[in-house]
Order: C-alpha cells, then structure tokens, then sequence
C-alpha cells in the first residue's frame, strides 16, 4: 500500500490537517502548476507537458437547502422539505462543473480528491487546452479536440458525471440507465403510431 493511502494514520492525518489549513487560505478556484497527487493524476490521463493543466476546486459540503424565502413552499405537503433535501450528484461533479463554466476554452479530463475538513471538499481538475498543438498531434489524447466534447462536464459525460448517472451498474441492474433515465422514459411512454404517419 502507498503512504498516501493510509489517510488514518497518525502521519497522514496530520499533514492532510495542515494542508486543509493551507488550502483554505487560497481563492475557492484557483491554477496550481503541480498535482497534489501526481500517481492519481497520471492514473486518470494526466502528462507534464504542455496543454494540460491542474486547477484545484473548493466545494462546500452538505446537503442543499431549498431556496426559498422564509421556507415558505406553496404547494402540496409532499413537497414542503427545506433542509434534508439532497443534490443528485456528488461533490466531484459540482467541482468540475464550476471549473469548466470559469475555464470555457479548455476541456475538464478529469478530477480526483485531495482533501476535506468539516466544511470543504477540495479537489483537482485536470483540463486540456483542445488548441493546442502538443494535444492537437497526440493521437492518444486528440478525440477530446472534436467539438462534441465541448463541456464534457455538463453532460455527464466524465467518470464524476457517469457514476451520478448511475452507469458504473451493468446488466440487469441498470436496465432503465442507459442510454439514460430520460431516454428510457420517452421510449416507454411516448406513442409511436407508424401506421398513420
């Protein structure tokens, strides 16, 4: 096991309490020249060299309250929850969506986790500039150029979006998942007459 992984440890625990500290004091989105985990970057596509690059994201935690003045929801008593309600998708997700609206000319690859205190998640981002001449000629990592990867984050189409997805399920366990949930619904409940067109 790597000394990275044991975050329960007195040694580990202690610097991700010191480096929670340190992350804090920087802005809530901001540009870092090295990965804070460069096994874990390179794990999920991450090169040095140009055209890529690390921001790091700061996601409050916590469920999300219903905005709504003075919790005054006029309607159905099945609707009228404030506080318990739960957003659908994870921290992870909300991290790369916030980074992609700031970074609109760059592409969201990947993120992973770094570190959280009672109050913040905080995570890396790696984005890829799809002008680049380096990202343009690598064959490995030039389909992300294609305009149909153009906020890749919004459509759920990362590993953070697919898991919120529910597509990490195969088989019979994910039958009214794929293509998707509206997809499955439309092509159940919308009536196709081809006799009468």
């Amino acid at each position: 096991m790597k000394f990275g992984e044991k975050k329960q440890s007195d040694v580990m625990s202690f610097l991700l309490q010191i480096r929670a500290w340190e992350y804090r004091q920087f802005p809530v989105i901001h540009r870092i020249r090295n990965p804070s985990r460069p096994e874990k970057a390179r794990q999920l596509g991450y090169k040095s060299k140009q055209g890529y690059v690390i921001y790091r994201v700061r996601v409050r935690r916590g469920n999300r309250k219903r905005p709504v003045p003075k919790g005054i929801i006029f309607g159905k008593p099945t609707n009228q929850g404030i506080n318990e309600l739960k957003f659908k998708r994870n921290k992870r997700s909300i991290a790369e969506e916030r980074i992609g609206k700031i970074c609109g000319n760059l592409r969201v690859l990947n993120s992973y986790w770094i570190n959280q205190d009672s109050t913040y998640k905080f995570f890396e981002v790696i984005l890829v500039d799809p002008m680049h001449k380096t990202i343009r000629r690598d064959f490995r990592i030039n389909w992300i150029c294609s305009g149909n990867f153009k906020h890749r984050e919004l459509k759920g189409l990362t590993s953070a979006g697919k898991k919120g997805r529910g597509l990490r399920r195969k088989g019979h366990r994910a039958n009214k998942l794929r293509p998707s949930k509206k997809a499955t619904w439309r092509k159940n409940n919308v009536i196709k007459l081809r006799r009468f067109r």
